[in-house]
């Protein structure tokens, strides 16, 4: 399977890594303590959240939903989406279309 989209990987993979770094917690995806996540430059935080936007993309394949820190982040290949979730709100939409 895969996520099907028609706009470029490139684009989407940008606003994913904003999207998964607006998560409460999102670097304990990487197993990482906060106290790591902390002595990281920001340059270093930028690269572990395109990794793991990366990383949920094409998890996202097998996978319509995948828990990421305090959110989740789901497949809806009937709309064309992936939509960002915190809590029990869709904080952003990204279309794959």
């Amino acid at each position: 399977m895969g996520v099907r989209h028609a706009r470029e990987y490139a684009d989407i993979l940008k606003e994913l890594t904003v999207a998964v770094g607006e998560i409460e917690g999102s670097y304990s995806f990487f197993e990482m303590e906060p106290e790591e996540w902390a002595a990281l430059a920001a340059e270093e935080r930028q690269e572990v959240m395109e990794a793991l936007a990366d990383d949920v993309f094409f998890g996202l394949g097998e996978d319509p939903v995948i828990a990421i820190g305090g959110g989740a982040i789901a497949y809806n290949n009937k709309h064309h989406v992936i939509e960002v979730s915190q809590g029990d709100n869709v904080i952003q939409i990204i279309r794959l279309v």
